[in-house]
């Protein structure tokens, strides 16, 4: 007992949470991101970090970070891939880079992690796949070997105030619960203060979806919606299904269905041309059909708004003859 202390709660000092996006990623904290393999969740965080790197506000939301990221990838080749994946998000890629050194002698408890965030304040740190720094023959299913590891990455978070952002892969258990539908044993994620995934529902393959699904620091955020347009991720607008309706399968049931709704009623108003934004609120109403999805469906179809002196009209958009 002579290495062990007491400390009374009166003697620590309350603080609030910093977020990064809120509620989706706080800083100080480890928040995982997973989805299965070409679900769009690695450009879902470019698209991020490019945003952080200009100091531009994040996705429905009025904050605005700035700052140096470091972004640690595995799986694709910095050349080829990352940097015109980032070039296509217009990042300022001044402010993002990674650690050149061999992938494999890269680990969670590396001190080469916790030198290069203090070196340069790194606002944000992301390893992408968490499988490839866990350590040389590490099981990913085995808690008394992991736990150390990401107590070791919650300590670098905690005292540098980085947002570290771990990427991770689903398992093949679709019919499991949510919790554990992510590689690896379940402390990685119990581990994290914030849970996302990344998917599309199967009736809509050209939606994306991102859901919270887990969220120790406050409520579960709303999902937010957003397509790949040519490799780019352009936002739609929030959506209802949640974590465990897009990983079960559930979620091409409800509101994928209205979505579809809507895409058809539109595309068939404005088959003759420019029709008044009232007129179709009107129409969607008939179907019971809400301005969410509406508006959703109008972006799908990149649907042109018009300003005239009667009001807004709404008109698909022109092809090139």
């Amino acid at each position: 007992m002579d290495d062990c202390s007491l400390k009374y709660y009166s003697d620590v000092t309350s603080r609030k949470i910093d977020w990064l996006w809120y509620p989706y990623i706080p800083f100080g904290k480890i928040t995982v991101i997973q989805g299965d393999p070409g679900e769009g969740k690695t450009t879902f965080v470019l698209s991020l970090l490019s945003i952080i790197s200009n100091g531009e506000k994040l996705p429905f939301s009025d904050n605005c970070v700035s700052g140096k990221v470091i972004y640690q990838n595995t799986e694709d080749d910095n050349s080829d891939t990352i940097k015109p994946r980032l070039e296509l998000h217009q990042a300022d890629c001044t402010n993002i880079c990674f650690i050149e050194k061999r992938s494999d002698s890269l680990s969670l408890d590396s001190d080469e992690l916790a030198e290069s965030v203090k070196r340069i304040n790194a606002r944000v740190l992301v390893l992408d796949p968490i499988q490839s720094f866990l350590g040389e023959n590490i099981d990913m299913n085995r808690a008394n070997v992991i736990r150390p590891r990401l107590n070791h990455l919650k300590e670098l978070a905690e005292k540098t105030g980085c947002a570290v952002l771990l990427v991770g892969h689903l398992n093949k258990n679709s019919s499991g619960k949510a919790n554990y539908r992510g590689l690896g044993s379940i402390d990685i994620s119990a581990a994290a203060r914030s849970v996302l995934v990344v998917g599309r529902p199967t009736d809509n393959p050209e939606i994306r979806i991102l859901a919270q699904q887990k969220n120790n620091l406050g409520p579960i955020g709303k999902s937010l919606t957003f397509t790949l347009n040519n490799g780019k991720v352009d936002w739609i607008g929030e959506c209802d299904i949640s974590a465990s309706d897009l990983l079960s399968g559930a979620a091409s049931d409800t509101e994928t269905s209205k979505l579809t709704d809507a895409k058809q009623l539109l595309e068939s108003i404005l088959s003759s041309g420019e029709v008044s934004y009232k007129d179709i609120i009107s129409a969607a109403e008939e179907y019971e059909i809400g301005k969410r999805t509406l508006m959703s469906a109008k972006a799908l179809l990149s649907i042109e708004s018009i300003k005239k002196t009667d009001g807004w009209y709404w008109t698909l958009p022109h092809k090139d003859k």
